[in-house]
């Protein structure tokens, strides 16, 4: 039987850091994310916000930034393995964040089938950015539905992976779920709580969940 495999990126695949904190490092606008973080941790403002504020503040942000942060970035390892892995049992993966798809979309080269993110106009910026392209962690149920109906899964065929508390919702929903390197909020929701720095033994573990009746 086929099997859905859903992967946050920011904190999960993407360890200890976020696609906007390696993006700022390169344009050197550090300070002004941390700033816009607190805001949002505050509850000050919310996903669309924070993104119209990246969108202002990031104007001058080209494709060579963007590869220079997503080369940089300390990713996991093993993340193309479990990608070519999950192919060869005919089973599919997606990575579902509510980061830049100019940043996000890179993921594809390493086998994802679907790669989903707030979508931003072309770089640099000339156009606005629709709030309405911005996900939310609510979003990350509704797609989840969508990919889930598009292959004829049931629940119980689906794994989530994830770090924080954007994820939450989806770990609600799901009965599969692998908490990776996540603090004890998403952790307590999650089946299974991995700690370290290999994606194929977090995979390996959300595996034995589809082993149980």
């Amino acid at each position: 039987m086929g099997t859905l495999h859903i992967f946050d990126m920011d904190g999960t695949l993407l360890t200890g850091t976020t696609a906007n904190l390696e993006v700022a490092r390169q344009l050197g606008t550090l300070p002004e994310l941390h700033a816009l973080e607190a805001r949002f941790s505050a509850g000050d403002i919310d996903t669309r916000a924070f993104s119209a504020e990246i969108h202002r503040l990031w104007r001058h942000l080209t494709p060579d930034h963007v590869t220079a942060a997503y080369t940089a970035g300390p990713w996991l390892n093993g993340i193309r393995d479990v990608c070519a892995d999950i192919r060869a049992r005919g089973e599919h993966s997606a990575v579902i964040t509510m980061s830049p798809d100019f940043f996000a979309r890179n993921l594809l080269e390493l086998g994802f089938d679907d790669v989903i993110a707030s979508r931003f106009p072309p770089l640099p910026f000339t156009a606005p950015l629709d709030p309405d392209d911005v996900l939310t962690p609510a979003d990350k149920v509704r797609i989840t539905e969508q990919l889930r109906t598009r292959h004829r899964l049931p629940l119980n065929r689906c794994l989530a992976y994830g770090d924080s508390m954007s994820d939450a919702p989806l770990f609600r929903h799901l009965p599969n779920t692998v908490a990776v390197n996540a603090d004890h909020h998403l952790a307590d929701l999650a089946a299974l709580d991995y700690r370290g720095n290999d994606l194929t033994e977090a995979y390996h573990l959300a595996r034995t969940l589809l082993a149980t009746p």
